[in-house]
C-alpha cells in the first residue's frame, strides 16, 4: 500500500523478487547463447536474440498465468504472487525486445515503413498456414503494454478496481493471440514437433490448472449454508486457527477471523483487487491481503491510517455451540463489538 503515488517504491521483498528475476533472465541468456554457439555456430547475435527473447517471453507469460490458480490451490505459491505485476513488466519489456528486433532484421530494411510492413509484407490474411503471424505478434504486445504501463496503483486507483481488473483481464486475450502468433510461425517456419509438443503443454497446463482452480471455487460456492433466524452458521469456536479465517458464502463470501481469542466477520472482497481476505491472516492486529499486502482492523474493517480503504463488517454470534454471522453488512468501516471467546467458555 502507498499513500502517494511515487514513480517506484520498492521493498525488501520486491528487490528480492526483482532479483531472481534478474539473475534468471541473466542465467537464461548465457545458457541459451552458450548452448546454440554450439548447435547453431553460424547464427547472428540478432537472430539468437530473437529467439532467445521470443521463448523467455513466451515462457514468463504461462508462469504468469498459472501463479493465480496454483495459489488458490496452495498458499506455497503465494509469494510468487504478491509481485506478480513485476513479473509482467518484466516478461513485457522481453517480449518488447523480441519485437523490435524482429522489425529491425525482417521488416526495417526496405523501402517501406516498417510498422506498415507488418501488415502489407504478407497479404495471406485469408490463408490459415500462411496468415500474416506476425500482425497477431503486434496486437498482442499493445495489449502487454498497456497492462504493463497501466501497472502501478496510480492507474488502478483512477481507474477503479473493476475497470482496471477488466483491463488485465486482457492477458487471456494477448495469450491467444501469442498462442496463435508462435503456433502459425512455427508452421512457417519449424519442422520440429518437439517444438509442437512444448506449446501444446503449456497450453494444457494453463487451461487445466485454471480448471482446477475453477473447480474448486465452484464447489465452495455451491455449499448449502445453515440459516436460522437471519443468521447463517459458520462452524464451532474451537475450528478457528489463530490468526485465520473461515469462509461462509451467503450472497458474498463472508471471512470470520479468529484473533487474540476473538472473532471478527468482514466481507471477502480487498478493496485493492478483489483478493481474498479470508485466505490471508491477521498480521500486527491487521488482516492482511494474501495479494498484495493490503491491510484492513478486524474490528472495523477500515484500513489503519493513514490509508482510506474500509471493507464490510459483519455480526456474530454464538448459538448451540455454533457461530453464526448475519449476512446482512453493518456497513464498509462500521464498528461491530468482536466476538470475545473466553466469554463462552
Amino acid at each position: 500500500m502507498s499513500v502517494g503515488y511515487t514513480s517506484i517504491l520498492w521493498n525488501a521483498e520486491k528487490k528480492r523478487y526483482d532479483r531472481g528475476i534478474l539473475i534468471f533472465v541473466v542465467c537464461y541468456l548465457v545458457a541459451f547463447y552458450g548452448l546454440h554457439s554450439i548447435i547453431h555456430p553460424n547464427a547472428t547475435f540478432e537472430t539468437l536474440l530473437i529467439r532467445a527473447s521470443g521463448i523467455l517471453a513466451f515462457f514468463f507469460l504461462h508462469v504468469i498465468l498459472v501463479i493465480g490458480p496454483l495459489s488458490r490451490l496452495s498458499s506455497a505459491f503465494l509469494p510468487l504472487l504478491y509481485n506478480r505485476r513485476h513479473l509482467g513488466v518484466s516478461m513485457f519489456l522481453v517480449a518488447l525486445v523480441h519485437g523490435i528486433f524482429n522489425v529491425i532484421q525482417f521488416h526495417a530494411l526496405g523501402d517501406m515503413n516498417p510498422i506498415r510492413s507488418i501488415f502489407l509484407s504478407n497479404m495471406e490474411y485469408l490463408s490459415l498456414v500462411q496468415f500474416p503471424f506476425q500482425v497477431l505478434g503486434f496486437f498482442a504486445l499493445i495489449i502487454l503494454g498497456l497492462m504493463a504501463v497501466s501497472s502501478h496503483d496510480f492507474w488502478l486507483k483512477n481507474l477503479g478496481p473493476m475497470v482496471w481488473k477488466k483491463l488485465h483481464m486482457m492477458v487471456y486475450v494477448a495469450y491467444a493471440l501469442i498462442i496463435f502468433h508462435v503456433v502459425l510461425g512455427a508452421i512457417q517456419n519449424e519442422k520440429s514437433l518437439l517444438f509442437f509438443g512444448i506449446v501444446l503443454v503449456g497450453f494444457v497446463s494453463v487451461v487445466s490448472l485454471h480448471l482446477i482452480a475453477g473447480r474448486k471455487e465452484k464447489k465452495i460456492d455451491e455449499e448449502k449454508p445453515i440459516v436460522d433466524n437471519g443468521f447463517v452458521m459458520v462452524c464451532k469456536p474451537h475450528e478457528f486457527e489463530e490468526g485465520r479465517a473461515k469462509i461462509t458464502l451467503w450472497g458474498e463470501r463472508i471471512a470470520v477471523f479468529k484473533y487474540d481469542g476473538k472473532l471478527s466477520a468482514v466481507s471477502n472482497v480487498c478493496k485493492h483487487q478483489g483478493g481474498p481476505l479470508g485466505e490471508g491472516k491477521v498480521v500486527d492486529g491487521c488482516i492482511t491481503c494474501p495479494w498484495h499486502g493490503y491491510q484492513y482492523l478486524p474490528g472495523n474493517g477500515q484500513s489503519p491510517s493513514p490509508f482510506k480503504e474500509k471493507v464490510a463488517t459483519y455480526e456474530l454470534k454464538i448459538q448451540d455451540g455454533y457461530v453464526w454471522v448475519n449476512p446482512e453488512t453493518k456497513g464498509e468501516g462500521e464498528p461491530v463489538e468482536p466476538l470475545n471467546l473466553k466469554d463462552y467458555e
